[in-house]
């Protein structure tokens, strides 16, 4: 199986939200649910030198049933393996474009400033000094997940 497709992905519905935070086992290519968005980053940024397994998730093991099947009934999207966790404090969004093209991403700091780029982080440091402490610039990645257009409904792909 590709690089790619060992990838961890999480599924968006058209509500342009993540719903469902997911990875794929590296050994059986099963689909397994992650409860929690800090559980899934904790996975991605490790995931080139640790691969997820399905033993790693408690009482379930490569012959169970997959948790979620990849199809067409929400959109899928897959996230680059080793992207930085989100620093302590601080939020990753990533909202959907209403024309399905492609997604934002964006921080939330822990004092409510909303962060769109690595330049915003630095001035953001820069400004609150109190946060350099803990976290760098290189802490966060702006880089979007790419979205599976064979999941995208028919009617809102993006023409061409």
């Amino acid at each position: 199986m590709e690089e790619g497709q060992q990838s961890k992905r999480h599924s968006v519905n058209t509500s342009n939200f993540i719903d469902i935070w997911s990875v794929q086992c590296g050994e059986c290519f099963k689909w397994r649910v992650i409860p929690t968005q800090e559980e899934f980053e904790e996975i991605r940024s490790t995931f080139a030198e640790d691969p997820f397994v399905c033993s790693k998730k408690p009482g379930i093991s490569c012959d169970d049933p997959a948790d979620i099947e990849y199809d067409d009934s929400r959109t899928w999207v897959i996230d680059k393996p080793n992207l930085p966790k989100c620093p302590a404090g601080f939020r990753r969004k990533l909202v959907m474009r209403k024309d399905f093209s492609k997604m934002d991403c964006y921080y939330d700091s822990p004092n409510g400033k909303r962060l769109r780029s690595l330049a915003e982080v630095a001035r953001f440091l820069d400004k609150y000094p109190e946060y350099k402490e803990d976290v760098l610039v290189s802490d966060f990645s702006f880089t979007p997940p790419k979205i599976m257009e064979d999941t995208i409904p028919p009617d809102l792909v993006k023409k061409a």
